[in-house]
């Protein structure tokens, strides 16, 4: 076993909310359409990303997933665990906004065992709210923007010299509690710059001897996916997203998206599918990239032949041809499309003028199923522009079309937007001019919404078409629907159903009771550190979102049982022969 050496940098993704399991809070359905669950407990991709960097740059780097240790050992202790660790630096995520509570409170605790150690914070969040964020006590510095590996290499090795400090790109930190915010000018047009090593959790399981901390999310041995980032930025303009081509051209400096290389996008595919048998998520619509740039990966992973499915993404409707080239390129694959609503008028306010009608998705649809296509999932949402209760319903509705003239292989999911609308969207920016109104617009506000008792006051907005207790309504109304309509269109075993029916039951019924205004010690009790029997699975069950177990090689875990046993290349030809 090697040595296990300290680490240069610590990284740390915390819990939404660091005591959750402590605090009675009705989280609700904001998690049932992400592989986490309430705790958010899955890290970004980020992660790896940079520790593939830093270790390219001879240092070492430790990935500790905090919210999973705590979900998974009741007696894991933060603080005792920081106690035991000595890294040069800390690094901690608030990318997502629903960490407020969680990425402050570890970062305090960090300061408390640590007072020495620098604490690094960075991600969307972070680079939005930077100039608050830093004003914290617990808080050292914050590298702003969607790449930062670079910069953070650069700060690593500047740590001890202010006149280093001030060269660091989009960096804000203190100088004598005056706060610094130097430009930010690191945003490279490409991605060539740092790849994502699939072998680097094994790397670091062997280095430390921890294959608990690495998980990217609870449930990930039961359930693997794995993701392909294609690019950062975008090109769409939904009027609630933070990562929208208007919001990214204000808060990362980034004008247009940057794209994977199709070469480097296909080897990471490849290099995944040596370790696993998992299914390949593709983030991000490749057309995106244009019709070019899309058809050369398709003819590079027809030439690779990954056996794994591969899971593509479309923002907009996919052209027909496109689709069979798919169909020419790939064994096994599966699309995901999100139209956020059926009507017409709603997807207007979203996304701007729709660039197809109900008729022409429907027409997809069909063609993909006509081919290979193994899964077509299809995502709406609740808690649009112009949006309202009926019209959730009318969704459901069309659901029930879209069932009856396809097969199995394609469903539908709902969820609500949320717990909050993305800092930095054009309605956050903007709420009343697209009919919103929000609860919080500063970090410290959104903190303090996260420790509310039910996912109804969590929410940071409503709607002028409806309030937050109607958005709370229609998504159970919604879900309930639409449970029983998979149900008898075959998409869910009746079993699975009747769990999910059970579970929407039981949390209206304690939303019924917390709404009268006082908390008895036994609702208290019955929430106490719950993530999962009123919190999820509720709008869907959990299992819907993955691929049947029968399609999925667990190879990597095997790699990871024996990771501590052997050298770091034993690992990587071991699992070359078994490719």
């Amino acid at each position: 076993m090697w040595h296990k050496r300290q680490p240069d940098l610590l990284l740390l993704h915390a819990p939404s909310v660091y005591d959750f399991r402590e605090r009675s809070i009705l989280y609700g359905p904001l998690s049932d359409l992400i592989p986490s669950s309430p705790v958010f407990e899955m890290y970004p991709l980020g992660f790896l990303t940079i520790a593939s960097y830093l270790q390219g740059q001879g240092m070492r780097v430790r990935v500790v997933n905090l919210a999973v240790r705590m979900m998974n050992e009741p007696r894991f202790s933060v603080p005792r665990f920081l106690t035991s660790v000595r890294p040069r630096a800390v690094g901690i995520d608030l990318h997502w906004l629903p960490h407020a509570h969680g990425a402050l409170e570890v970062a305090r605790i960090v300061k408390e065992v640590q007072p020495r150690t620098p604490v690094i914070m960075g991600g969307l969040s972070s680079t939005y709210f930077h100039e608050e964020l830093i004003r914290y006590p617990q808080v050292d510095y914050v590298l702003r923007g969607d790449s930062i590996e670079p910069p953070l290499h650069q700060l690593l090795q500047s740590l001890d010299t202010i006149e280093d400090l001030r060269a660091v790109p989009n960096l804000t930190w203190k100088e004598k509690g005056e706060v610094r915010v130097n430009p930010l000018t690191f945003r490279p047009p490409a991605l060539g710059y740092v790849d994502l090593r699939p072998d680097g959790m094994v790397e670091m399981v062997l280095r430390y001897g921890d294959r608990r901390s690495v998980l990217p999310f609870n449930g990930w041995w039961q359930n693997p996916i794995t993701a392909v980032f294609t690019v950062k930025g975008c090109s769409q303009e939904c009027a609630t997203c933070g990562s929208s081509q208007t919001t990214c051209s204000v808060l990362t400096k980034r004008t247009r998206p940057a794209f994977r290389s199709p070469r480097s996008l296909v080897a990471n595919v490849a290099a995944i599918s040596r370790l696993t048998r998992a299914p390949i998520f593709l983030v991000g619509d490749l057309l995106q990239g244009g019709a070019s740039y899309a058809d050369e990966v398709l003819e590079l992973l027809n030439a690779t032949q990954v056996p794994n499915q591969v899971v593509f993404e479309f923002f907009d409707l996919p052209p027909l041809e496109f689709l069979r080239r798919i169909d020419a390129s790939t064994p096994r694959w599966s699309m995901e499309i999100s139209p956020d609503s059926h009507d017409h008028e709603v997807r207007r306010a979203q996304e701007g003028e729709p660039s197809y009608d109900n008729a022409q998705f429907e027409a997809v649809l069909s063609q993909a199923l006509r081919l290979r296509c193994s899964r077509l999932d299809v995502f709406f949402l609740i808690g649009m522009p112009r949006q309202t209760y009926q019209s959730v319903q009318d969704t459901i509705s069309y659901c029930e079309h879209l069932f009856r003239i396809s097969d199995r292989r394609l469903s539908c999911f709902i969820s609500p937007m949320g717990p909050f609308v993305d800092p930095g969207s054009r309605v956050f920016e903007s709420p009343e001019k697209f009919g919103y109104r929000l609860f919080a617009r500063t970090l410290e506000e959104h903190r303090r919404l996260l420790t509310q008792p039910s996912w109804e006051s969590i929410l940071n907005y409503e709607t002028k078409w409806m309030s937050r207790a109607e958005l709370v309504d229609a998504t159970y109304d919604a879900a309930e629907r639409l449970n029983e309509l998979k149900m008898k269109y075959g998409r869910i075993a009746r079993r699975s159903g009747q769990q999910v029916a059970n579970r929407i039951k039981a949390a209206r019924e304690l939303r019924r009771r917390l709404s009268t205004g006082s908390r008895s010690g036994d609702i208290d009790a019955e929430l106490k550190g719950e993530i999962a029997r009123f919190s999820q699975s509720t709008v869907c069950n959990k299992r819907e979102l993955f691929w049947p177990r029968h399609l999925v090689n667990f190879r990597l875990r095997e790699i990871f049982r024996i990771a501590c046993r052997h050298s770091v290349n034993t690992i990587a030809g071991w699992s070359s022969r078994r490719a």
